[in-house]
């Protein structure tokens, strides 16, 4: 099935003038049930809208480490575990390393700042989504960098329909974040698919995007914050949709 090519949207640069073509595959792969196993989502941009929540969080608890985040530097180090966030921007703007342990005390006041907010809404279409993928004998497995505990146990108050905690990755469950495929690596494995290509990956972010694509999965990107396409296509998806919405009913007419 061929897909037409859509005119540059909103988030397209229009300098380089990237259409929304989805660059680097034309056609979906086969139907739903026939060679994906499971679905592999990221949590923040993908089953919440709490990045502009999260990205607040980090200005101002930073802020008062002495260290300088933007909200560009919040999205383009999304997914990444935040201890590694943290050692990064203290060693590129302080010129010193700190530990694990150093960098926990100053994530623990992002976190902190982030509970007083209100809580993020689920992202349209998402429940439909995992409803089909669920319908189609897909098992449905979450993979975040989050080390919020109250925000991991959301997730099953959330969508317990769909995933227990034995199928949820944290930062927690692995030792090199996304951008390394470790995390979506062990969501495979919790799923219990021994081929990194009977996963699906959907992802927002450039870093999990990234993880996605090493692991060896197909690999969608959903742009729902505000980089350039670009920016995405860059790491390398299979797909590219703007929202989930958008992403589900696509899927939803190929798939009848």
């Amino acid at each position: 099935m061929k897909i037409e090519e859509k005119a540059p949207s909103r988030h397209s640069s229009k300098e380089e003038g990237v259409p929304f073509d989805f660059k680097h595959h034309d056609s979906l792969p086969p139907p739903l049930g026939t060679g994906w196993a499971c679905a592999l989502f990221d949590m923040d941009g993908v089953l919440y809208d709490s990045m502009p929540l999260h990205t607040v969080a980090w200005i101002e608890a930073m802020s008062k480490f002495g260290i300088r985040m933007t909200a560009h530097d919040s999205y383009m180090t999304e997914g990444q575990r935040g201890v590694d966030t943290i050692r990064q921007m203290v060693c590129q703007q302080q010129g010193r390393d700190i530990t694990e342990q150093e960098a926990q005390a100053m994530y623990d006041e992002k976190a902190r700042l982030f509970h007083l907010m209100p809580e993020a809404p689920i992202i349209d279409g998402v429940i439909d989504l995992m409803q089909m993928l669920k319908s189609d004998g897909l098992q449905i497995c979450i993979v975040t960098g989050s080390a919020q505990r109250p925000l991991i146990s959301r997730l099953t108050r959330d969508f317990g329909a769909f995933v227990d905690e034995e199928h949820i990755v944290t930062a927690y469950d692995v030792a090199h974040g996304k951008p390394a495929p470790e995390p979506y690596l062990k969501g495979l494995q919790k799923a219990g698919c021994a081929h990194p290509e009977q996963g699906i990956v959907i992802e927002n972010a450039p870093m999990g995007i990234r993880a996605g694509v090493a692991a060896g999965c197909f690999t969608i990107a959903v742009n729902s914050g505000p980089l350039p396409d670009e920016v995405l296509l860059a790491e390398k998806p299979n797909l590219l949709f703007h929202s989930i919405r958008e992403l589900c009913d696509k899927l939803k007419t190929y798939n009848s």
